[in-house]
């Protein structure tokens, strides 16, 4: 077991925190927020984790990135996430051919469709 991390918060900083709790944020960012109240009110790591769910490590790192970050570090980085592979004209094109063939597609056959019906603009 590795050493005990603890963080301590100002009166202010646990206020904020316990706000987030009923914020329109994201439950990933409630649940960070509560993970970091816990710990400060004594709660060890690994109760945290049981309580969440979550492993221990996850815990750690919420806290890791609270002691560099501070607020910013509950939420999640800009650019997460796959990136969109298709243009607003090849949704318009799909949507088109719906409207005009009276049948239905799966999604493999709308990407074949677009692939070999599209005119190259």
């Amino acid at each position: 077991m590795g050493a005990r991390l603890r963080v301590f918060l100002t009166s202010e900083q646990d206020k904020i925190l316990l706000n987030l709790r009923v914020a329109d944020v994201p439950q990933k960012v409630k649940d960070r927020a509560e993970v970091i109240r816990l710990n400060a009110h004594g709660w060890y790591v690994e109760k945290i984790a049981a309580h969440f769910n979550w492993t221990s490590q996850t815990v750690r790192e919420v806290l890791h990135k609270w002691d560099k970050l501070g607020l910013q570090g509950l939420w999640e980085k800009s650019g997460r996430g796959g990136k969109r592979k298709y243009k607003e004209s090849d949704i318009v094109f799909l949507e088109e051919c719906l409207k005009r063939e009276p049948r239905t597609y799966n999604s493999v056959q709308l990407a074949q469709k677009l692939e070999s019906d599209k005119p190259s603009a």
